[in-house]
């Protein structure tokens, strides 16, 4: 089997830009559309509209984080934390057949499958994370 390696280094710049987008554009949305995310906030937890606000605010400060080599590592163990954090929501959402009031369809209703895959995908994700705590290839690798 050949070595994985080299083809992930060459991939890992490109997908920190894309990451770090993604994640400042999801904090955004967090605070243009609040009542979405409140509704996938686990009952037992106060405060979900503040809560999702500060979900927003940790996701766009570590999506920013992500792109300044000086505060690379740190934002990216923040976003380690942040998606353990907001795990009990996706297992509320799959176990609780919640439905987002005024969200398009899909989103708002999705599958069982849907609902369930989310869970394994937030593990590829805090992976993901994970790797940008380790230099980029041009810094040290």
């Amino acid at each position: 089997m050949r070595d994985p390696t080299p083809t992930l280094r060459r991939i890992k710049r490109p997908l920190l830009y894309v990451m770090s987008a993604v994640y400042v554009v999801a904090g955004i949305l967090h605070f243009v559309v609040p009542g979405l995310y409140a509704q996938i906030v686990p009952p037992w937890l106060p405060w979900p509209v503040g809560l999702v606000y500060l979900s927003g605010l940790a996701e766009i400060l570590v999506g920013v984080g992500l792109l300044i080599p000086r505060t690379r590592t740190i934002a990216a163990w923040g976003l380690v934390a942040l998606l353990v954090a907001v795990f009990p929501a996706n297992v509320y959402m799959a176990t609780s057949g919640v439905v987002i009031q005024g969200a398009p369809g899909p989103i708002a209703d999705p599958s069982p499958v849907g609902r369930w895959a989310r869970l394994p995908l937030q593990a590829v994700l805090v992976a993901v994370a994970w790797w940008y705590t380790r230099p980029l290839p041009t810094e040290r690798e």
